[in-house]
């Protein structure tokens, strides 16, 4: 089986993080998608961070009905600061019968040389990268690799900051985020 990881805080999951998920799930060659559920991002500040079984429990909500997306908590028990090359080691020796690949936006890709081991993640691992709009520019040798596979997926223009932001000046944004994800985040008074 060849599984996805879209790997993020999911603060809160919205749905330009379900519909990138499903364009892959159903027009590539990945069986499943995982949203792992990122303990706590070294680049992203933790102040406004859920905690982590909150943001899982947010993306279990979100994905309960798409039988191709599932919710993991992989990295909760890893050590911290925690990489993605050790993710994808402990993933694979886990599960040594499945293919794990990367899902990415590809204003991440511009910065994936400065990830630890990225050339090991990519002498091991496919990743396919998912277009957003960005002004810098992806090095060639990212570009042109075997390995790199650009997703023509929906372009999503929705921050899971700006929802927070939103919630937190009491804008109505509902329709941004899975119905039983924005009445758990009402009923838990998040962001507010």
């Amino acid at each position: 089986m060849k599984i996805g990881l879209y790997f993020g805080s999911f603060n809160p999951i919205h749905i330009g993080h379900l519909i990138i998920a499903n364009h892959l799930a159903e027009n590539s060659d990945l069986d499943k998608i995982w949203f792992v559920v990122t303990p706590h991002n070294p680049f992203k500040k933790k102040s406004s961070l859920l905690d982590n079984y909150q943001r899982l429990e947010m993306v279990h909500l979100a994905t309960e009905e798409y039988d191709k997306l599932e919710p993991s908590d992989i990295e909760f028990n890893l050590p911290q600061p925690n990489y993605t090359v050790n993710t994808l080691a402990y993933l694979q020796e886990k599960h040594p019968k499945h293919e794990f690949a990367l899902i990415m936006g590809e204003d991440n890709l511009k910065s994936f040389h400065k990830w630890k081991n990225y050339n090991v993640i990519l002498e091991n691992h496919h990743i396919y990268v998912y277009p957003r709009i960005s002004d810098n520019i992806t090095p060639k040798h990212l570009l042109n690799h075997e390995k790199i596979h650009s997703v023509k997926a929906p372009i999503m223009q929705i921050s899971s900051t700006d929802i927070r932001n939103a919630i937190k000046n009491s804008k109505n944004i509902k329709p941004l985020l899975p119905t039983n994800v924005w009445k758990y985040l009402d009923d838990m008074n998040f962001y507010r």
